[in-house]
């Protein structure tokens, strides 16, 4: 609410609503021999019908209480899920033809027995694939979350499939089909709460999302109107084979454009490598050796400007490898975070066969790598024969010390090789090169960027804590 200085005249204000629109004004006006009065004037268009229906199914307080890619992406969500309940109608119909309706020898128990055996399937593939990619799905929510209709559209084309085959093969296809719709349902709900937390602005998560599922309702209920015109009148193979893919092209369109008009401000492992490569690259433009002076100040730096999340949008792939290290389009190798302490200790060579311990050479070289990061809260060790980097953890690693493990990882992939240099030497001198200007680089970054939610790890890791055994 604002109101105009206080007097003893008059007095004006101004009624807002939580997406900032005038509801009303209030006018006192000023006092004579009879006494004052209040004057309330209301805007035309603010209690409109179409205005109140928009309020049932936005968040309270749009736009001002969701991001800015909201209406887009529900846009496209929309569209998306107007096709699937048409395309889902004709799937439908093509499984009760598989399970034997409207066939005089058809057995109900056969047809139960069926349904048991795909829900009992579909329900052991939920736990696999929660137990084997749960940690990924937020990190990787755009690319769930496009992988959930892919499922679903493979799961209904082995429904359309099903009739065309013979009973026995027709059991395998539906349960197929039950794992499939199961990976659906495991990726969709875990990308799409993701999306929601990213979405709601002002706290809002719980009310977001049920605003959402009014408008799924309207949707899909506008979807079973326009199917059952759609079934009632295709009937024949062709017809029915035309219109599913016609609808499944349209479903995974909107879905791709619903899910890259996403503008995430959390860094995964993909957004690290765009954003990590355009800052040391500026740097690296830069003439100043920086590995040589470890007390340089802000303004010896060269002033960095930090690729923003919509730019970052725009060059972001929705499928990307789990794990590369990729550089303007080019992969430089591999990286795994959280890896345990002995896969890096076995690329220093064997243990001995008689104790099962490192010795000699092998301790020595380990010894040089724990120097090298100590304080840092990681520690890199490079395998090159994989082209893959190995970065293990310490217990308190905190999401930007994962960011600062990504950074060394690319930079020493883009810069660190260097001939007649061994290993340990390169590692050295990328972390001599980075060690002065990381904070200025996280400090870039904290400008648009949200730190303090975790998106690189995709798998559970391990941890490490060093302890300092005094004799």
């Amino acid at each position: 609410m604002i109101q105009n200085p206080l007097n003893n005249e008059a007095l004006e204000i101004d009624e807002f609503d939580q997406a900032n629109n005038l509801v009303a004004t209030y006018i006192k006006s000023p006092s004579t021999h009879s006494g004052s009065r209040i004057d309330v004037i209301v805007p035309k268009n603010s209690n409109s019908y179409a205005r109140s229906i928009l309020n049932a199914f936005l968040p309270a307080g749009y736009p001002n209480s969701v991001t800015k890619d909201y209406l887009e992406y529900q846009i496209y969500d929309s569209l998306q899920a107007f096709s699937s309940s048409i395309a889902g109608m004709l799937s439908s119909r093509a499984v009760l033809e598989g399970i034997g309706v409207g066939d005089s020898h058809a057995s109900p128990t056969a047809a139960l027995l069926l349904t048991v055996l795909q829900e009992s399937i579909g329900r052991i593939a939920t736990i696999l694939f929660a137990h084997r990619l749960g940690t990924s799905l937020e990190p990787e929510c755009k690319m769930y979350r496009l992988a959930a209709d892919i499922f679903n559209d493979a799961a209904m084309l082995l429904d359309c499939l099903s009739p065309a085959l013979p009973k026995a093969s027709r059991v395998v296809l539906l349960s197929l089909s039950s794992v499939l719709r199961s990976l659906c349902g495991v990726a969709a709900g875990s990308s799409k709460a993701s999306l929601s937390a990213h979405f709601a602005t002002q706290g809002n998560l719980g009310e977001l999302n049920a605003k959402d599922s009014s408008q799924e309702t309207v949707i899909s209920l506008m979807g079973m109107l326009a199917g059952s015109l759609v079934v009632s009148y295709i009937s024949s193979k062709w017809a029915t084979w035309t219109a599913m893919i016609f609808l499944l092209a349209i479903h995974l369109g909107t879905n791709y454009f619903a899910v890259k008009a996403v503008c995430m401000r959390t860094l995964n492992r993909q957004r690290a490598n765009l954003v990590f490569s355009s800052l040391l690259e500026q740097l690296d433009n830069d003439e100043t050796n920086y590995s040589n002076d470890s007390n340089l100040s802000r303004e010896d730096l060269p002033r960095l400007v930090c690729p923003t999340p919509e730019e970052v949008r725009l060059q972001e792939r929705v499928f990307e490898r789990d794990g590369v290290l990729r550089w303007k389009g080019g992969i430089l190798g591999y990286c795994k975070l959280g890896v345990d302490l002995n896969t890096v200790l076995r690329c220093f060579g064997r243990p001995g066969r008689a104790t099962g311990s490192y010795s000699g050479t092998q301790l020595l070289e380990f010894s040089k790598l724990l120097d090298i990061f100590k304080d840092c809260g990681y520690i890199v060790w490079y395998d090159q024969s994989r082209m893959t980097f190995l970065i293990v953890l310490e217990g308190d690693a905190s999401p930007v010390t994962l960011l600062k493990a990504w950074m060394f990882a690319l930079q020493f992939a883009k810069y660190g090789k260097i001939e007649g240099r061994s290993l340990i030497e390169a590692l050295e001198d990328t972390r001599a090169y980075l060690a002065p200007i990381e904070r200025e680089i996280i400090d870039c970054l904290d400008q648009n960027w949200d730190l303090e939610v975790s998106a690189m790890e995709t798998q559970s890791g391990t941890r490490i804590r060093m302890k300092e055994n005094k004799r």
